[in-house]
């Protein structure tokens, strides 16, 4: 782990975010761009941020964003919102509005591979 940036309380379910970061996990950073732009889902725009934030974290730290791969991107759950609507028979259904973390970290491609 050379740099990481996370973005917290974001109003997206982790899952739906897990989706996304599965596309890009291991990639190297450009190739996890070029990803992101074909993919039509709401996360995408929340995972761009975090992940341009990495970058210029990286740039910040005298790091060229070539040579540099996704070595973890989570989406934890956050503080879930509860709210109450109205069901049948005089009775109420909870709501439960998810909210996720999200941590991505680079770190310097392997030679191994």
């Amino acid at each position: 782990m050379l740099v990481k940036a996370s973005a917290k309380f974001i109003r997206l379910s982790p899952s739906r975010l897990r989706e996304v970061m599965n596309c890009i996990r291991g990639k190297n950073v450009t190739e996890a761009q070029g990803i992101l732009l074909n993919i039509s889902k709401r996360a995408k725009g929340y995972i761009q941020k975090v992940l341009t934030s990495a970058i210029a974290n990286a740039k910040a730290r005298g790091f060229n964003s070539g040579e540099l791969c996704i070595s973890k991107i989570t989406a934890d759950s956050g503080p879930i919102w509860k709210r109450f609507k109205a069901a049948a028979f005089g009775r109420a259904a909870k709501i439960r509005k998810r909210t996720s973390h999200i941590l991505i970290e680079l770190d310097l491609k392997s030679k191994e591979l």
